[in-house]
């Protein structure tokens, strides 16, 4: 068996609330992430497939075409987007990190053929810029 991993990055913006608490209750549990404006992070996303190794082409899967499904079916729909208003699994789903990884893999899973989907890691990624300011 051998693994393959391609890697993305993508912004999106949201927030959490929980539609079943009160609005005390979403302020304490979800704190500024509770903001109804919502706020941004720099996600990563490696996405990690597996497979045998086809001995005619000696792939796995084509790793192109591993990308052209991960733009189609992820960094399309959600980069530069308010997850919450703007992506329909989490029109009633807290779009946490958690849920984030689930709902990609929901969307890649059926699409992928040549391999098998293994993993989905998703990650926020230092906000670069804020490093930058906060030091000069």
């Amino acid at each position: 068996m051998v693994y393959l991993t391609r890697k993305a990055e993508f912004a999106a913006s949201h927030y959490y609330n929980n539609p079943k608490f009160s609005a005390e209750e979403n302020q304490r549990i979800f704190g500024k992430c509770n903001n109804p404006h919502g706020h941004g992070h720099n996600y990563t996303l490696e996405v990690t497939v597996k497979g045998k190794v086809n001995p005619q082409t000696g792939f796995v899967v084509d790793l192109k075409d591993l990308k052209e499904t991960m733009n189609r079916e992820v960094l399309d729909a959600m980069d530069h987007r308010f997850l919450n208003k703007e992506v329909p699994e989490f029109f009633d789903r807290i779009p946490t990190t958690e849920n984030l990884a689930i709902v990609i893999w929901q969307r890649l899973e059926p699409k992928l053929k040549a391999a098998q989907l293994h993993r989905v890691r998703v990650y926020e990624t230092p906000d670069l810029f804020a490093d930058f300011y906060g030091e000069a």
